[in-house]
C-alpha cells in the first residue's frame, strides 16, 4: 500500500506543476509588458494567452501518447516539457521566444490532465480510487498557492525578478521528472497491450488481497470484447462520451475559471478596495485548498454524485446571492463572503470530482482518448469563457453574468439527479460494462 501511495503521489505531482505553471505568470505580468513595451492585445494574446492555447492543444493531442506509449512515458515527457519551459522562459530575451517556451509548458498542463488521472485510476483499488485520483486536484490547488507565495517572495529582488519567478518552476519540474522514472507502467495498460506476465506481476502489487485470476479475467475479457482500432465516438460509447462532455461543460459554466482569473476585478467592482480585493483573492486560494481536502476525504465514502449534489446546491445559492448583490447594490464584503461559499462549493464538488470521474468512465483501451476528449472540452471552454468576462461586465454588467451561471448550475443539478451514474467502489471493468449497458438511455 505504501508503494501505491508513493506512485499515486508522484503522478499527482504533475498537478502541482499544472497549478504552479498556470498561476506563476501573474507575478511577472506587468513587468514583462513594461520590459518589452508590448501593446495590450499582443501581451494578452501572445505573451500571456499562448500557454492557455498550448494547454488546449496538449489536451487535444495528449490521448495519443498516453494510449500509444503508456501512462508512465507520457508522464516523464510532461516533466521534461515543464522543465524545458521553465528554463527557456527564464532566459528568453524577447517576447516571441518567451511565448514559445510558455507554449511548451501549456502542452504539459493539457497532457497532464489526461495521463496523471488515467494512471492513478488504473493502479488504485476501487475503494480508494476517488481519494487517490483526487490527489491530482489537491496538487493543482496546492501548486497555485505555492506559485502565489513564490511570486511574493521573489517580487522585490530587482528588475530580473520575473526571470526567477518563471524559472524557479524548473526545480520541482526536474524533481518530478526524476521521480516519474521510478514509477511502473500501469498494469491495465500493459494487459491492453498483451504484456500478460508483467501486467499480472504489477496487478498483484497494486491489488493486494484480491483474487488475481478473477481480476485478470475481468480485464482480459474487457480487452477482448473491445478490439483495437475502436474510437470513443463509436455508437456503443455514446453514453460515457456524453457524461464526459457534460461534466466538463458544467465545470466551466459554473464560472469558476472566469472568477479565478478575475477575482480582484470582481471584488473591486463589488466595492472593495484594490488591496482588500487582493487579500481576499489569497483567502480564496486557501479556501479552495481546504475544501478540496475535505472533498478528497469524502469522495470514496459519500460517492461522486453526493458531492456533486452538495456542490450544485452551493453553486446555486452562492451565485444567486452574488447576482442579487450586484443587482441590488449590497456591500462589498457580502459579495466576498458569497464568493467564498462559491469556491467552497466548487472545491468540494466539481473540483474534486471532475478528473476522478472522467478517468473512470471509459474502458481501459480508450481511457487516454476519453480523458483527452473530456479535458479538451474543459480547456476550450476555459479559454473562451474567461476571455468574454471583461466584455460582458462592461456591456450587461456583473449581475446578469452571475445569474446566468446560477441558471447553468440548476441544469447541472438536473444532470446529476437524472443522468449521472455513481462510480464509487466499482472496479473499472465492472463500471465499463455497466455504462455500456446503460447506453440505451441515450438512444
Amino acid at each position: 500500500m505504501k508503494k501505491l501511495w508513493l506512485w499515486s503521489v508522484t503522478a499527482a505531482l504533475a498537478g502541482f506543476l499544472f497549478g504552479f505553471d498556470t498561476v506563476v505568470i501573474s507575478g511577472a505580468d506587468k513587468q514583462l509588458q513594461a520590459l518589452w513595451n508590448s501593446s495590450d492585445s499582443f501581451h494578452g494574446i501572445v505573451v500571456i494567452g499562448i500557454a492557455l492555447w498550448g494547454t488546449v492543444i496538449g489536451a487535444l493531442l495528449g490521448g495519443f501518447p498516453t494510449d500509444r506509449f503508456g501512462r508512465k512515458k507520457t508522464l516523464i515527457g510532461i516533466g521534461i516539457l515543464y522543465t524545458v519551459s521553465a528554463i527557456g522562459s527564464a532566459v528568453a530575451g524577447d517576447p516571441i521566444t518567451f511565448a514559445v517556451f510558455r507554449f511548451l509548458g501549456g502542452l504539459g498542463v493539457g497532457a497532464s490532465t489526461i495521463a496523471a488521472p488515467a494512471y492513478i485510476s488504473e493502479i488504485a483499488p476501487a475503494k480508494d480510487r476517488g481519494k487517490l485520483v483526487g490527489l491530482y486536484q489537491f496538487n493543482i490547488v496546492f501548486g497555485i498557492l505555492i506559485a502565489f507565495f513564490s511570486n511574493y517572495l521573489l517580487s522585490g529582488i530587482g528588475e530580473n525578478a520575473w526571470r526567477w519567478m518563471v524559472g524557479v518552476e524548473a526545480i520541482p519540474a526536474l524533481i518530478y521528472t526524476l521521480l516519474a522514472f521510478s514509477i511502473p507502467q500501469s498494469p491495465r495498460w500493459l494487459l491492453s497491450k498483451g504484456k500478460q506476465e508483467e501486467g499480472r506481476r504489477l496487478l498483484g502489487v497494486v491489488s493486494p488481497g484480491q483474487d488475481l485470476d478473477t481480476l485478470m479475467n475481468e480485464i482480459n475479457k474487457e480487452n477482448s470484447e473491445n478490439p483495437k482500432g475502436e474510437s470513443i465516438f463509436m455508437k456503443k460509447y455514446r453514453f460515457p462520451l456524453i457524461l464526459a462532455f457534460l461534466i466538463a461543460f458544467f465545470n466551466q459554466f459554473s464560472g469558476i475559471n472566469a472568477f479565478l482569473y478575475y477575482a480582484p476585478r470582481i471584488l473591486e467592482e463589488a466595492g472593495l478596495g484594490a488591496s482588500t480585493a487582493l487579500l481576499s483573492s489569497i483567502g480564496i486560494g486557501v479556501t479552495n485548498m481546504v475544501f478540496t481536502l475535505i472533498g478528497i476525504n469524502l469522495i470514496d465514502r459519500m460517492g461522486r454524485r453526493q458531492l456533486m449534489y452538495i456542490g450544485s446546491a452551493g453553486y446555486i445559492v452562492s451565485l444567486s446571492l452574488v447576482a442579487c448583490a450586484f443587482f441590488f447594490g449590497w456591500e462589498g464584503l457580502s459579495v466576498a463572503f458569497f464568493l467564498f461559499i462559491f469556491i467552497a462549493a466548487h472545491a468540494i464538488g466539481q473540483g474534486t470530482v471532475i478528473w476522478v470521474y472522467i478517468s473512470e468512465i471509459f474502458p481501459n483501451h480508450l481511457r487516454g482518448s476519453g480523458q483527452s476528449f473530456g479535458s479538451s472540452v474543459h480547456w476550450v471552454l476555459a479559454a473562451v469563457i474567461p476571455s468574454m468576462i471583461p466584455l460582458l461586465f462592461g456591456s450587461i454588467g456583473a449581475g446578469p453574468v452571475f445569474a446566468f451561471f446560477a441558471f447553468m448550475m440548476v441544469l447541472q443539478l438536473l444532470f446529476v439527479a437524472f443522468m449521472m451514474p455513481e462510480t464509487k467502489g466499482i472496479s473499472l471493468e465492472a463500471l465499463s460494462a455497466k455504462l455500456l449497458g446503460s447506453r440505451s438511455r441515450t438512444q
